[in-house]
Order: C-alpha cells, then sequence, then structure tokens
C-alpha cells in the first residue's frame, strides 16, 4: 500500500526521483500515465495490468469511452529505474501535468500521483474545504 506525500524535484532532462520506500514495491519497473486533474499517476505493473484490461473491455462504439482509451492507454509509457532510483517522465506527460521542477509525489493507496507541487497545494486547500461534505457524501462507504 502507498501512502504519504514526498516532495521531490525533476531535472532539466525530466528525472524525478522516486522515494525508495515505493521503488521496493514497485519492482524493477512501472507504467506512467494522464490521470484525472492535471496529475500524474505511476501504476505497478499488476495493477496496470488490471486498469488497461478494464479500459480495453469499455465499448468501442461509445466515444467517451474511446477518447478515454486513448487519452490512458496511447499515453502511456513504461519506466525503469536507474541506479539513482529515477524515471525518466516523457514530454508529453511533464506537459500535461505542468511538471517544471518543484513535485510532490503522493501515495494513494494502490498507485502514486505525481504533481506540480503548486497545483497540489491549490488541489489540497480546494478539497480540504469541502472534506466534512465529501465524508457525508460518501456516507458509509469510508
Amino acid at each position: 500500500m502507498y501512502i504519504g506525500e514526498y516532495r521531490h524535484t525533476i531535472d532539466e532532462k525530466r528525472r524525478l526521483s522516486v522515494p525508495s520506500k515505493f521503488r521496493k514495491e514497485l519492482g524493477r519497473g512501472a507504467v506512467i500515465t494522464r490521470e484525472l486533474d492535471n496529475c500524474l499517476v505511476i501504476f505497478p505493473m499488476r495493477v496496470w495490468e488490471e486498469r488497461a484490461k478494464k479500459i480495453g473491455m469499455l465499448s468501442e462504439s461509445r466515444k467517451e469511452a474511446r477518447g478515454f482509451g486513448r487519452i490512458k492507454l496511447a499515453g502511456a509509457a513504461l519506466v525503469e529505474f536507474d541506479k539513482l532510483g529515477r524515471i525518466l517522465v516523457p514530454s508529453h506527460l511533464a506537459e500535461y501535468a505542468g511538471l517544471e521542477k518543484d513535485v510532490v509525489v503522493a501515495g494513494i493507496y494502490n498507485r502514486l500521483e505525481v504533481w506540480d507541487s503548486k497545483r497540489w497545494e491549490k488541489y489540497q486547500k480546494e478539497m480540504e474545504k469541502n472534506m466534512e461534505q465529501m465524508a457525508e457524501t460518501l456516507g458509509e462507504q469510508i
């Protein structure tokens, strides 16, 4: 299980250091792709395979399903860790998430999210304002 929030930097070559405690669970490689809310998501291979299968089973006759599959699957990239525990973030993904230098790597149960630090802080403040309403809406699901 991935939990916690870690601040890192992405260098000029778009290399991002993944926290060591997460690398152990990810193994030798993972998949990175676009996520909702203009962040990126890193999936362990086993979780990615489950997600990709679900996306692949969406109806090809529905415009939304085709579009979602294209964004999530065609935009995805396999990543491997170098000797220093860094991954290379593809340019199209870094651009999508607005990654420049300061980033947050957040553990979200079965995946990691990668956020531009300013976007993360703004998002967190918005969510914190609505925390009670979200809890009430979700009810017994949480």
